[in-house]
């Protein structure tokens, strides 16, 4: 599949948004945005953030939530830098896809559907979904 330059700059915006949304969420867990409680702020810190695991994962144990804050956290910052700079664009996208929709269904499920439509994590997902395909498309030759 042989990208225009005006598709080539499109893929790039829808990657360099998501990615600015996954840093988003990530500086608002460690305060960059502001503290917890003021107005517009998600978290604050990290505490908060780790507090918002464990209600969307009732299932785990108590003792596997900061791990799991941790890991995710990591894994928004990398799939990020990998989405900013053009690296591995297939696999990240495909794991950008299942990490939001994974936490999509999981705020559906603890709070309520709406939640998931007014944060756009559903959106954030498809996004996802459809820069794997273009990049699975891209890279496999297929029309």
């Amino acid at each position: 599949m042989n990208l225009l330059l005006n598709e080539k700059l499109i893929l790039l915006y829808a990657r360099l948004f998501l990615a600015f949304s996954f840093l988003s969420a990530v500086a608002d867990r460690f305060g960059f945005w502001g503290s917890a409680g003021e107005e517009g702020i998600t978290w604050g810190d990290f505490q908060s953030f780790i507090e918002y695991v464990a209600y969307l994962n009732p299932f785990l144990f108590d003792s596997l939530i900061p791990s799991l804050a941790y890991v995710v956290t990591a894994l928004e910052i990398i799939l990020a830098l990998f989405l900013i700079f053009g690296i591995y664009l297939k696999e990240s996208s495909f794991i950008s896809f299942i990490m939001l929709l994974l936490f999509a269904l999981a705020m559906s499920f603890t709070s309520s559907i709406k939640v998931a439509f007014d944060y756009s994590v559903f959106s954030a997902s498809a996004l996802s979904l459809l820069l794997f395909l273009v990049y699975y498309k891209e890279k496999n030759k297929l029309a």
